[in-house]
């Protein structure tokens, strides 16, 4: 299912600049601020998907008894958030042509919304690991512009723009994460509201808000995805990793209707859409579910039966978040359904997660490894 793509001539990670003949420009070696500089210049959007992946795995290990590995995880994501912001605004004002044209592109513009996503989950992993609502509280607050932002940038973009591609080119998995972010804000919101004595109920309703307008977006786009894959020509290469999402926007939007099932309580409208908020919630939990024996049954037909290659690509990021996703979802709505025959998926899934981020992490380490070799063997 297709992906948040690069555009043909960009690399999603750093790469060494060389014309052909394979000597590097300029002076006889290519210098590491020029390693940096292309890094900055072809940083994906979606690449704020790391930070979603680890700070979800990392609060999935923490519910499931794993705190050694969450508070490892986690450390290593505020780390990792630092260096992507710090990539991100370099590029905003070094590049900033290449910034606002990835905006309105469509393969590329909805990666941006995974810094939306990032951010109010490293947020919601402040306060499950550590108890730091000070801090959480600042992601919620920055999450929220950001979302509003890109949410009316982009869409009205898409809109205006005259050269548009087709739909087979056009619409794919990835859009999904405009659905992340939306659920990302709500149920980051919900957990943050009791912090606020004096405007909880205005916080709760506004979460509340978020995540029906998120259920309708994920209605709107899947159905745009769900024509795409069915009724047009679908390649083994259109089978990018963000096709998870399909499932993980299902996954966190079970998360934050089960965060305000367990909130209820605090406000009576919230009391009063009881009954609703159950219903939808297990609706999309469902949904969730149906998801992953199709998404297991793709990837076997993409890499085994059309043997595409497996490499590492900063999108299969977008493939571990919907695995850590279903497992705190589940665990989640175990507890506001009062499931607990449930239990036994969190406690499971959870090893896949972990595994699922160790390899892509791996690959990530070897992809810089190799840059690394490559640079040094082309110094004089």
């Amino acid at each position: 299912m297709g992906a948040l793509e690069p555009d043909p001539g960009r690399s999603t990670t750093a790469a060494i600049d060389r014309p052909e003949g394979g000597v590097s420009r300029g002076r006889g070696k290519t210098l590491p601020r020029e390693t940096i500089v292309d890094a900055v210049k072809n940083l994906h959007p979606a690449y704020f998907a790391m930070v979603m992946a680890t700070g979800i795995v990392a609060i999935a290990a923490q519910m499931t008894g794993m705190r050694p590995i969450a508070v490892g995880l986690s450390w290593l994501n505020i780390g990792v958030f630092i260096v992507l912001w710090t990539l991100t605004l370099a590029r905003v004002i070094l590049f900033p042509h290449d910034f606002f044209h990835d905006l309105i592109d469509h393969k590329r513009g909805p990666g941006f919304f995974t810094i939306v996503a990032g951010t109010s989950v490293l947020g919601r992993q402040q306060i499950i690991i550590f108890g730091h609502y000070t801090v959480a509280t600042a992601m919620w607050f920055l999450a929220l512009p950001l979302w509003a932002g890109f949410t009316y940038a982009i869409f009205t973009g898409f809109t205006v723009k005259e050269d548009k591609p087709s739909l087979a080119e056009g619409i794919h998995g990835g859009w999904l994460i405009a659905v992340v972010a939306t659920q990302a804000v709500s149920s980051l919101g919900t957990l943050l509201a009791n912090r606020f004595p004096a405007h909880e109920t205005e916080m709760l309703f506004f979460s509340l808000c978020m995540w029906l307008c998120g259920g309708m977006l994920y209605i709107w786009v899947i159905s745009l995805i769900f024509y795409r894959y069915t009724f047009f020509r679908f390649l083994p290469s259109d089978l990018m990793p963000p096709y998870w999402i399909n499932m993980g926007a299902m996954a966190i939007s079970t998360l934050a209707g089960a965060n305000l099932i367990l909130n209820a309580t605090r406000a009576p409208f919230l009391m009063a859409l009881l009954p609703f908020l159950r219903g939808f919630t297990v609706f999309f939990w469902a949904t969730a579910t149906w998801w992953i024996p199709m998404l297991v049954t793709l990837a076997i037909w993409r890499h085994v039966y059309k043997r595409f290659r497996l490499s590492y690509d900063p999108l299969y990021w977008g493939a571990v978040f919907p695995l850590g996703m279903y497992t705190v979802s589940t665990f989640q709505l175990a507890q506001a359904l009062d499931l607990p025959f449930l239990l036994w998926i969190p406690h499971c899934f959870v090893y896949i997660a972990v595994t699922a981020w160790m390899a892509t992490f791996a690959g990530l380490l070897w992809t810089m490894r190799n840059l690394t070799i490559a640079k040094k063997g082309i110094e004089p």
